[in-house]
């Protein structure tokens, strides 16, 4: 069985719309929620933040857990498990250097990211703005005896909506 990549990532809205990147990935161009990995000594909170802070520029607070999401990879069978969390936009800062692979920042509407289905990094990504709509959250309890997360993917694993 493949190790189970570990991501964070958030669901920021304003005035309607998400923060989604575009980027390159695995050859292709695609788009998602800012997030990525958790670097040693971060908690998933402080990695998902540092990773908007990268890809987009912009600061937020983190004010929930959105939920823990579970993707398997059709073709090589390999398991994404997402942290998402819902964060506030503090500060939007255009000139910031962004990540590599990063070639863009938009503010999409739920029918803009319809629209560009096809472009979708995986299933999660609708998945989490059709829960963050419908107003789901999950008890950031579900990751408190799990830290650190690293080390104890299999238990949140456990708590995973699969995708």
């Amino acid at each position: 069985m493949l190790a189970t990549d570990l991501t964070v990532a958030a669901v920021v809205v304003q005035d309607g719309k998400f923060l989604i990147v575009e980027e390159r990935a695995s050859g292709l161009d695609v788009i998602t929620q800012p997030g990525g990995h958790i670097e040693t000594g971060e908690s998933p909170e402080e990695a998902c933040t540092r990773e908007v802070r990268e890809e987009t520029g912009c600061d937020i607070a983190i004010n929930g857990l959105l939920g823990v999401y579970l993707w398997i990879h059709p073709q090589t069978r390999q398991q994404f498990l997402r942290i998402v969390y819902v964060g506030d936009l503090l500060l939007e800062d255009p000139t910031r250097k962004l990540d590599d692979g990063i070639y863009a920042v938009h503010w999409y509407s739920k029918a803009d990211i319809e629209h560009y289905a096809r472009k979708l990094r995986t299933p999660v990504v609708m998945r989490c703005i059709e829960d963050y709509l419908a107003g789901r959250r999950q008890s950031e309890s579900i990751l408190a005896g799990a830290i650190p997360i690293q080390q104890r993917v299999a238990d949140v694993l456990a708590s995973a909506s699969l995708v």
